[in-house]
């Protein structure tokens, strides 16, 4: 452009400017400088031939190579078998040339858009668990709303439910009653019935009454516990509770609860006051004391096996008798409710077990592991390794019982069910866990593979602590108590598995219920 603009017509001394140009320096092809190419753009041109050559000689030793002849041979057979003209077949040239091109156009594709394309996908998996956590604040929520909706009345007042018992050997279905009974109002007031009036009524508890009003206690769907609660109510006792605690409703199971002749709602029901419940078929303490009245301290365990036959003495099937109880997803989400994600800040502790028989010495050491703070995940270990390390018919309450009485407790915030053995570091870090705590006192668990083992890597991370056991009390003092006075409670259960057997032939009209 520089030499067109020299050469113009419109300068004035076009000679002159001649004359500059033939002057000056200008680049001339020859084998001692670079070509005009070359000059102006930079590049050298034996480079860029020598690229173009090897670019060639390569596409030439891959269009000759056997694997690729043998490839187009394949092709144009096919082609030919489908009635293309000869001269329209695939030569080797073509087929490089091809797949040359398609390889050239993924990895630029890659190269301009791999990278667009991952940020996406990061962003989407972002906002995907963003949303995961939006949903999970929301089906929380909604069950929050569903709760507080069951418990009110039509006006919207707080309705006062008051409901009596023993609760000897409490279990879920105690607990089942509980959450049906604050169904029906806001408020529920538990009264537990003395030892004394129990045994003038009915013979002896199994358990006592400080050991009865910790179970009580322990349960998230109770309010408030009444103690020395008489067995049969009065009317005058009936008429002080409801003024004491302004009780609205009396609530017990639809069963009939008859003593000497007499009902012991009788009273509740001519005040106005009385409401049924269903009760929870499937369970009941006659069930679970007949469980372990088939236990012995031999574990059945075969001779020539060392390990559990599963039968008793009379060879009946104990290990993996189906229990009768139907457990659905919807009463695991109605026990779940009001439970909630660790806030961000949470110190998350872990304790695991077998929970079995859930007891008045869990319910005290779940309290005190509660303390240490401020949110409490319960593992709950399978059938199969609570029988492994215990053997006999254990354990007595199989994983779906035993993950509702759990859940049923107010200081146990969330569940891990099929609770692994040894604790891992990356079972830690998915739930967030900042302490792994273990009693000093158990149920004999894990005694093959050992404490040191099963929590050798969270004391490595030094995060395991063994808490002080609050209280002696073990499956083994269920298990002696009964064992004790087997004679007494086989007779108690035969009268009572006979009034079950009368109320469910007579709740199904008569058809008989095949166990």
């Amino acid at each position: 452009m520089e030499i067109l603009q020299q050469l113009s017509p419109t300068n004035s001394s076009s000679d002159s400017n001649l004359e500059l140009v033939l002057q000056k320096d200008f680049p001339v092809a020859d084998d001692q400088g670079p070509t005009l190419f070359a000059y102006y753009t930079g590049l050298n041109t034996s480079l860029i031939a020598s690229i173009v050559i090897s670019s060639d000689n390569i596409l030439e030793q891959c269009s000759r190579s056997k694997p690729v002849s043998i490839a187009v041979q394949h092709i144009n057979t096919f082609l030919s078998q489908a009635g293309v003209p000869k001269k329209s077949l695939l030569t080797t040239d073509e087929f490089v040339l091809a797949g040359l091109t398609f390889i050239i156009t993924l990895l630029m594709y890659y190269i301009l858009m791999g990278k667009g394309h991952s940020k996406k996908r990061r962003r989407l998996a972002a906002d995907l668990k963003i949303a995961q956590e939006k949903v999970n604040f929301l089906e929380e929520k909604l069950m929050l709303i569903e709760d507080d909706q069951d418990g009110r009345g039509s006006e919207g007042g707080d309705i006062r439910i008051f409901m009596d018992g023993a609760f000897d050997m409490m279990h879920y279905g105690h607990m089942n009653a509980f959450r049906l009974a604050r169904s029906l109002g806001t408020y529920l007031v538990v009264g537990v019935n003395s030892d004394k009036s129990i045994t003038e009524c009915k013979g002896p508890p199994l358990m006592n009454d400080e050991e009865r009003l910790t179970m009580v206690r322990g349960c998230k769907f109770v309010d408030e516990v009444v103690p020395d609660c008489p067995y049969v109510m009065s009317e005058e006792y009936l008429d002080w509770v409801i003024k004491t605690y302004k009780i609205d409703y009396v609530i017990h199971g639809d069963d009939p609860c008859i003593v000497d002749g007499k009902d012991v709602y009788e009273s509740a029901k001519k005040a106005g006051k009385f409401q049924s419940i269903p009760r929870t078929e499937g369970v009941s303490t006659t069930d679970i004391v007949g469980r372990m009245l088939l236990m012995n301290k031999d574990h059945h365990c075969d001779s020539s096996t060392g390990k559990p036959t599963g039968k008793d003495q009379d060879s009946n099937s104990l290990l993996c008798r189906q229990s009768k109880f139907l457990t659905t997803s919807r009463l695991l989400r109605l026990f779940s409710s009001g439970m909630k994600c660790p806030k961000k800040g949470d110190k998350v502790i872990y304790i695991d077990g077998a929970w079995d028989m859930f007891h008045c010495g869990h319910v005290a050491f779940l309290e005190e592991a509660k303390k240490r703070g401020d949110y409490l995940i319960v593992g709950i270990h399978s059938d199969s390794v609570v029988n492994r390390e215990r053997g006999c018919n254990l354990p007595l309450m199989n994983l779906h019982e035993r993950v509702l009485s759990v859940l049923g407790c107010r200081y146990v915030d969330d569940v891990l069910i099929d609770a692994p053995e040894v604790i891992t570091p990356q079972m830690i870090q998915s739930l967030g866990i900042h302490e792994v705590i273990s009693g000093t006192r158990g149920d004999g668990f894990f005694e093959s593979v050992g404490k040191e083992d099963r929590y050798r890597l969270v004391r490595k991370a030094g995060i395991f602590t063994a808490l002080p056991s609050p209280t002696n009390f073990t499956l083994s003092n269920i298990i002696d108590r009964i064992q004790a006075n087997q004679v007494a409670f086989q007779a108690k259960i035969a009268k009572k598995k006979k009034a079950e057997a009368e109320y469910y032939e007579e709740k199904y009209n008569g058809k008989k219920v095949v166990e």
